[in-house]
């Protein structure tokens, strides 16, 4: 820790002392007034290089930090007035002055003036030379995109522009694996980015942008240097491991090639050193693309997943992960009116896992403990992952435009799990001990598919029709074979055997319809009326068994009513709304409201249990625009949330070897409000990012787990509470560059949450507040070691009980010699509690040293991961019964020699 202040002093100091001065005043147009967004660039007249760049502010100001005594061909731009060159010598004194730039009839409006600007805005667009921020260390696309002022990357691969998620990425105007940016960050060269172009107020279908509340859609777009464009372009890096007595390797080919008509791209990754570039998790949160297309209706209907829990990989680590991924994206232009584009992804994984694990069990005072367990388990997984897109936009005129997608993912997953399990009662009194094997296994596959047309009649008139089908097929398997005999009334097998050895099957159908219709009527150029009309119509089919298998091997089919399921599940909303959007000064108000009609009906038992019913839900949306690049946007809605059928089913469901859940036919939907607020301010004159948000909700009559506990064995079911659930969560950010090579980030945030359930028949209410305090800073030098430093501080409050996260982190990378880049990466972490009990502590070292001569094709590298040698991670987490505390292994020490050759 104490080196960590240190460098933090050194990297104050490293400002402090930097021997500038300030070239600052005001840029205005011939009518004496200032101009806003006007760029202003300095390039050293010696080196020849851009030492400091501005944007006026809304006063028209600007600012340039400028070495003293040296001499400056200061640029001002401004679309459609005359550029302005001016030439200063600085000497140690402040410089301050006023420019004014004629008007020039032969700048065209729309034309990028200053295309070598390190940073320039154009309308809703902010256009980044990338030139201008790369030191010589960049590989990928990621590591270009943290050297941008207000863009942030996190360990996921999710992008943030001033605090908003870049949901689309596009190379050349073309997607890039629509629906995530984790593949483009991670493997696009550095070396082939001209510029970042980071598109503010997106929206695909040009006629519905202004009609539609587009605030928060952000995406980006990546130009290509010249040379990259009509030729293919990539790299293949080939590794193996030295002085392992384990063959470690690493193959990692990509191969690009853009032109205007079509686009190739395709990316290969096998390595068994623990690099996943596709896991379980990017699986399920891949959309492809497809949007909620019923957010504004006013109705949450989501199709669970059927999972069985199987492990996923904390910090993407384990003991030992082997990868083999591939991946291809295209687009084709057979005509100008003609756009089909599309992307397969598939991935094989096999992990092992060691884990050593204590949970608690909490009484319904959440603080005393009843029971525990410690496991110590062994998991081998296989996961094999496919998904695949085809989309095909038709725009044959202004007017008109029609797409379709279609998005289909298959997988097929397995775990296999060996587990030594001691339980305790009060007072950690050992009750008993036993040896389990379970097996989880599942093929899911779904096809979702998108068809919409959007119409101009005229410039009064736009209608636009969606309609999307979800098809989604389940089948999870379960074994757990076990020396005790848990759930033995509930479950009705057979007793007088050795082990117990139990299964289930369950197989989960769905197909799910959305349709609307929305049409606009523009009553002024600042006021339009939205009508919607739609629907969603859900069918489901739930059934499940349990067998035992007995000691000789047959089979044992347990049978009842309580123990199997037969269900069928039709939901169904038809609704119409109204809206009404009206600009009024700096003021943008969206009131509107919906009337649903809702019919759910579940059969099962032989009977049908169903509900019809009316609702009307209003929403609003309100904006104020404080400046061009500063809003406060406020955010009401009130939502109808149903539950799908897995809630629904009321025969036993075996969820893990200590839990079963029965469904309650009788659920109703849950009614929630939520109220926003966020503010937003982005100034280019300092490059200073600030936001803010605030949100309440709560949630009545929300369904809940009712829980019975005996020891560890839990058995539950579903019910509507007669409790509120409430959640007030907020965060605020400051983010600015300054001096050109400084860049800094602090982010505060907080969430308190009060929720109810039921355990052993008594309401138990709680209350969590957690907060999170990030700090990072880092330095971008062409010719100095460049660091980050990073400092993060978690407190989680749950009923008096407080964990408190420390994780302090530095980054070097240096590029120098003209050939040899280093970087190393150090990352500390440290969880404790109020109580003393609690006191775990990790950390990661890693490093690589490349040498690559410039301009040269191959590219020489020596890394090694954990140089530290950690041989095991640890992690906590709690809820409103239980918390728990595990170790698991990680892979140990490597040390790879690689060769890449860049095409």
């Amino acid at each position: 820790m104490k080196k960590i202040v240190f460098l933090l002093v050194f990297f104050q100091s490293i400002i402090s002392f930097s021997q500038n001065i300030t070239f600052q005043g005001v840029v205005k147009d011939t009518l004496n007034e200032p101009l806003e967004m006007a760029n202003v660039m300095a390039v050293n007249q010696t080196t020849k290089a851009v030492d400091a760049y501005s944007i006026t502010n809304d006063k028209g100001r600007f600012q340039l930090s400028l070495k003293a005594n040296s001499s400056y061909n200061v640029r001002f731009t401004f679309l459609g007035l005359k550029t302005k060159n001016l030439t200063i010598s600085t000497k140690n004194e402040d410089i301050s002055q006023t420019i004014t730039l004629n008007n020039d009839a032969t700048q065209l409006a729309g034309v990028e003036i200053v295309r070598e600007m390190p940073v320039s805005i154009k309308g809703d667009t902010i256009i980044y030379n990338a030139d201008s921020f790369k030191t010589g260390t960049e590989r990928k696309l990621e590591d270009v995109l943290k050297k941008l002022p207000g863009v942030t990357v996190n360990k996921d691969g999710e992008v943030e522009v001033e605090g908003k998620k870049v949901t689309k990425l596009m190379v050349e105007g073309k997607d890039f694996f629509d629906g995530d940016t984790k593949l483009g960050v991670k493997n696009i060269p550095a070396d082939a980015i001209d510029k970042v172009q980071v598109l503010r107020n997106f929206n695909e279908v040009g006629a519905l942008k202004g009609l539609e509340n587009n605030e928060d859609n952000v995406a980006m777009n990546i130009k290509l240097k010249s040379g990259k464009k009509n030729f293919w372009f990539g790299d293949m890096t080939a590794a193996a491991g030295v002085g392992h007595q384990e063959s470690r390797y690493e193959i990692n080919p990509k191969l690009f090639y853009y032109s205007p008509k079509y686009s190739i791209n395709l990316i290969g990754d096998f390595n068994n050193i623990g690099e996943l570039p596709f896991t379980v998790q990017d699986y399920f949160k891949f959309t492809g693309g497809f949007k909620n297309m019923m957010k504004k209706g006013g109705t949450n209907f989501n199709v669970s997943s059927n999972d069985l829990g199987i492990s996923l990989l904390r910090n993407n680590r384990a003991k030992e992960i082997t990868t083999q991924f591939g991946a291809t994206n295209f687009s084709y232009n057979p005509t100008k009116e003609l756009n089909i584009s599309g992307f397969a992804i598939l991935s094989a994984t096999e992990t092992d896992l060691q884990t050593k694990s204590q949970t608690s069990f909490l009484a319904e005072d959440a603080k005393t403990v009843f029971s525990s367990e410690k496991r110590d388990e062994v998991a081998k997984q296989k996961n094999n992952l496919g998904l695949y897109k085809l989309s095909a936009t038709y725009k044959p005129n202004s007017k008109l435009q029609i797409d379709y997608d279609a998005l289909a993912k298959q997988s097929k997953q397995n775990e296999n799990t060996s587990l030594f399990q001691q339980t305790f009662g009060p007072n950690s009194t050992f009750v008993n001990s036993q040896n389990i094997i379970t097996n989880k296994k599942q093929d899911p596959f779904s096809i979702n598919q998108n068809f919409n047309a959007y119409y101009t009649k005229n410039d009064k008139n736009v209608f636009a029709f969606e309609l999307q089908h979800l098809y989604q097929k389940e089948d999870p398997f379960y074994n757990a074979n076990l020396q005790n005999k848990p759930f033995a009334t509930a479950l009705a097998y057979d007793v007088f055997q050795n082990r117990t050895d139990l299964n289930q099957n369950r197989f989960v159908q769905t197909n799910k319809v959305d349709a609307k219709l929305d049409y606009y009527y523009m009553v002024t150029p600042k006021s339009n009326i939205n009508l919607t009309l739609g629907s969603t119509y859900s069918h489901q089919n739930f059934n499940s068994s349990i067998f035992q298998v007995l000691d000789n091997g047959n089979t044992n089919n347990i049978v009842g009513d309580t123990n199997k399921n037969k269900v069928k599940y039709d939901f169904s909303d038809f609704f119409a709304g109204l809206h009404y959007k009206f600009l009024t000064g700096k003021f943008t108000f969206n009131p509107g409201f919906s009337v649903h009609k809702f019919t759910t009906d579940n059969m099962q038992l032989d009977s049908n249990f169903k509900i019809d019913f009316y609702r009307i839900l209003p929403d609003m949306y309100a904006l104020f625009q404080i400046k061009k690049a500063e809003t406060l946007t406020y955010n009401l809605t009130y939502n109808n949330d149903f539950t799908d059928i897995n809630r629904l089913a009321e025969g036993n469901v075996l969820s893990n070897y200590n839990t079963i859940f029965r469904g309650n036919r009788q659920l109703e939907n849950a009614t929630s409000q939520t109220h926003s607020l966020r503010y937003f301010k982005y100034n280019m004159f300092n490059f200073e990012n600030i936001f803010g948000n605030i949100s309440y909700s709560k949630k009545m009559n929300p369904v809940k787990n009712a829980s019975n506990f005996n020891l560890i064995n839990q058995s539950a079911t579903a019910i509507n509470s007669n409790f509120a659930d409430e959640t007030l969560s907020g965060a605020a950010n400051y983010g600015r560059s300054f001096f050109k090579y400084y860049k800094a980030n602090l982010t505060v945030a907080g969430n308190w949450s009060k929720f109810n359930n039921i355990q052993n028949g008594n309401n138990l209410a709680a209350e969590s507040f957690t907060q999170n305090y990030t700090f990072k800073a880092s330095t971008n030098y062409k010719e100095l070691p460049n660091i980050e430093l990073g400092y993060g501080y978690t407190i989680n409050d749950y009923q008096g009980n407080k964990f408190f996260t420390k994780t302090p982190s530095i980054k070097l990378d240096y590029y120098f010699l003209d050939a040899f880049s280093f970087v190393s990466e150090y990352e500390y972490y440290k969880y404790t509690n109020n109580i003393k009990t609690v006191d775990n502590e990790y950390d990661f070292l890693s490093a690589s040293l490349i040498y690559q001569k410039k301009g040269g094709k191959m590219e020489y590298k020596l890394s090694a991961t954990n140089l530290l040698n950690t041989t095991s991670l640890n992690d906590d987490n709690f809820n409103q019964s239980r918390f728990s505390t595990s170790q698991y292994v990680v892979q140990p020490r490597y040390i790879m020699f690689g060769m890449k050759y860049n095409l």
